[in-house]
């Protein structure tokens, strides 16, 4: 078991070592993103912050907060040699960090460029997350066996990726319906099958996200918006949304494969 302080050291170097692979693509592909097709979101402005034209990073308060996603990641992860004795094993804590560190390069992938690429790898990631959201209260529910958990796991996401791929204009109205059925099917259906979970570790998750979604609609439609600041609503949706994945994360580790 990690002590607490080998714990945070490991993510940080883990987050960093991603950060350093999604800088490497970057520098591989940029900096003239201009030369890529643009973010279907370049039609309602990208939320708030000004695009520094010309530099790697067009958005870098936007592109860098994405990187808390990157370090919860890291630390859900390593904490899969905790895992013994929980519900959510191993391949699920792993899976769950992976997802995390998914949203938060992809997100670095489409502040920096504003590119329709960068934007299919940021929503990717959360199609991925609220896949397993959805998979996993399922699982609990319907009682079904990790190989039946993994195939409806795959068609969700795969269905999900697939219309961002051929239709990405519905990409945020279809999140909300993943995520918002990932937290009805949790909250009414799998919580009281869950033993050992903490229930207002959920709802702090639930708060989180709750505060975020209205930061990012006072960020997108321009009503709090400072463009050219560090400070931007859409850089705390990123930070507030990766405490809502924490939360989550601290709320599934708490079932146990038995009653206590």
């Amino acid at each position: 078991m990690l002590r607490p302080s080998t714990h945070a050291a490991l993510a940080l170097l883990l987050a960093a070592v991603w950060s350093t692979l999604a800088l490497g693509i970057l520098h591989a592909a940029g900096p003239v993103w201009s030369l890529s097709p643009p973010a279907t979101c370049l039609g309602s402005h990208c939320f708030c912050e000004l695009p520094r034209t010309g530099q790697l990073l067009l958005q870098p308060a936007n592109t860098v907060s994405s990187l808390g996603f990157v370090i919860v990641g890291a630390w859900i992860m390593l904490d899969a040699v905790n895992a013994g004795g929980r519900a959510l094993g191993v391949a699920s804590t792993l899976l769950m960090g992976l997802c995390a560190i998914v949203i938060g390069v992809g997100s670095v992938l489409l502040h920096a460029t504003l590119t329709l690429w960068g934007q299919f790898a940021d929503v990717v990631g959360m199609y991925l997350l609220g896949s397993f959201l959805i998979t996993w209260a399922l699982r609990r529910v319907l009682g079904c066996s990790d190989a039946v958990a993994a195939v409806v796991y795959v068609a969700l996401a795969g269905l999900c990726i697939l219309l961002l791929w051929i239709a990405p204009e519905t990409r945020r109205w279809l999140f909300a319906v993943v995520l918002v059925t990932a937290i009805a099917l949790e909250w009414w259906l799998a919580r009281p099958r869950r033993p050992g979970v903490v229930p207002p570790l959920f709802l702090a998750g639930l708060l989180a996200n709750t505060v975020a979604f209205a930061l990012w609609i006072l960020d997108q439609t321009r009503i709090v918006c400072a463009a050219d600041s560090w400070w931007q609503g859409h850089a705390a949706w990123h930070l507030l949304g990766a405490v809502a994945v924490a939360c989550s994360f601290a709320y599934f580790r708490g079932e146990v494969t038995r009653p206590a």
